[in-house]
């Protein structure tokens, strides 16, 4: 896996302050997309040792409050199976920092076996993340006014919560 951008300090993908990973690889390609670079599989830098040791170091500082994976699509299943390892460590280190995951798949996608970007990977991972931004971003939905999402088609899902209850389950955050 290779990724464009590993963000310190942000404050506009997610709650609170956060370490983003920005994955490299998607092959969604919503027009619109924000970050058309990282469509490219082989964009960016590759997702190796020294990338994951400094997201873990950036992640110490009590002020930030988790970790966020977008791109891209962290989704694509050779992402998945390059971030779940990678996300069991962050959960086993941190296990009181949160973790947010935006995907231009919905849940229902992620959740369909039969779907492209099911894989054995998808569920354990999903398990791992605390709130997922789903839906494929849609510029005739944009709205600069949505807190943490580009188009209003898009769920805001306490992960948790929802696969605990079996239907969707808005964040409230």
């Amino acid at each position: 896996m290779h990724y464009g951008n590993i963000k310190n300090c942000d404050i506009a993908n997610g709650a609170g302050v956060r370490v983003t990973l920005f994955v490299s690889g998607c092959r969604n390609h919503c027009p619109g997309c924000f970050q058309r670079e990282t469509w490219d599989f082989s964009y960016g830098t590759p997702f190796d040792d020294a990338a994951r040791e400094q997201i873990i170091n950036m992640l110490a500082p009590d002020y930030i409050r988790g970790l966020t994976l977008l791109g891209g699509e962290p989704f694509e299943i050779s992402n998945q199976q390059a971030l779940l390892p990678f996300v069991k460590r962050v959960r086993q280190i941190y296990p009181d920092k949160d973790i947010w995951a935006y995907s231009g798949f919905t849940l229902e996608e992620l959740l369909d076996d039969k779907a492209r970007c099911h894989c054995p990977e998808t569920l354990p991972l999903l398990k791992l993340i605390d709130v997922l931004v789903d839906g494929k971003f849609e510029a005739d939905k944009y709205d600069i006014s949505l807190r943490f999402r580009g188009s209003s088609n898009q769920r805001i899902i306490d992960l948790p919560a929802t696969l605990k209850k079996g239907e969707v389950v808005p964040w409230n955050g």
